[in-house]
């Protein structure tokens, strides 16, 4: 699992979650893969655009558009990541 970074930036790959998490962050990670888009949305200019992979899966998502999981999901793993 994993999130590329803006505009073909690098990527923060999904750490494994400590054990007592791992069903939250699974959670909402198909979450957030169940919100995204098979194609690269049109975004704003300057935005931030992301791919999320879950399990072999990528979908797409843009600002402003992000659903409240894929931002918890994209802050989560760049906190983590980083």
């Amino acid at each position: 699992m994993g999130v590329g970074g803006p505009a073909g930036g690098g990527g923060a790959p999904l750490p494994p979650p400590p054990a007592p998490d791992a069903p939250e962050w699974h959670a909402l990670a198909e979450r957030a893969l169940a919100a995204g888009r098979d194609t690269h949305p049109a975004g704003v200019p300057d935005g931030f655009h992301y791919e999320i992979t879950v399990d072999g899966r990528t979908v797409h998502a843009a600002d402003p558009a992000l659903t409240e999981d894929q931002r918890d999901l994209i802050s989560r793993v760049l906190k983590e990541g980083a």
